[in-house]
């Protein structure tokens, strides 16, 4: 599978970094590409490191501004002109997509997605990797969305909320057929 992982590229602590480590470990041993932003900083080097050293392939998607940032050593390496362009490379490459712990970059991949989804333009699974409790907020406000009605689909159609990488991937690969 090509899987796309939205998150951050700052410097985090290890309660961050290690469930992203394993996520990244468990996508290179099952052989899968990383599809991501093709920083080589912060958290998204720490998964790009992780799915090389278990044989996994990247393909990167960074963005002209930030092209200084990016890994020498990805398999394949796009730069798109600005973010928009970023975002539709991401998602037009990939099979499925895991949202995990990031900022207001990642919000806004994540939400577009979550839109996209919303309004039957994609069916790509989408997993909201929620390492220590980083999105427990934003999963009581999506709840709150489809309680009160702000959600045409149910939100189980629109994301899986996984506590584990291991169950992460268990549930892309459940639902891509791949196990």
């Amino acid at each position: 599978m090509n899987i796309c992982v939205f998150l951050s590229a700052a410097d985090l602590d290890d309660r961050y970094t290690r469930p992203a480590r394993e996520f990244a470990k468990l996508l290179g041993k099952g052989g899968h590409t990383l599809v991501w932003g093709g920083s080589d900083v912060g958290l998204m080097k720490v998964v790009a490191d992780g799915v090389q050293e278990a044989g996994g392939r990247l393909l990167g998607v960074s963005v002209e501004f930030l092209a200084s940032r990016v890994r020498p050593e990805a398999d394949e390496m796009i730069v798109a002109r600005d973010l928009a362009e970023r975002k539709r490379l991401l998602l037009e490459k990939a099979d499925a997509v895991v949202i995990m712990v990031g900022g207001t970059g990642t919000l806004d991949e994540a939400t577009e997605i979550l839109e996209l989804k919303k309004h039957g333009h994609t069916d790509k699974p989408v997993v909201l990797l929620n390492t220590a409790g980083f999105y427990d907020g934003l999963k009581e406000q999506f709840r709150r969305m489809e309680d009160e009605g702000f959600l045409p689909r149910p939100l189980t159609d629109l994301v899986f909320f996984a506590e584990e990488p291991v169950g992460a991937l268990a549930y892309l690969e459940e639902a891509l057929g791949t196990r």
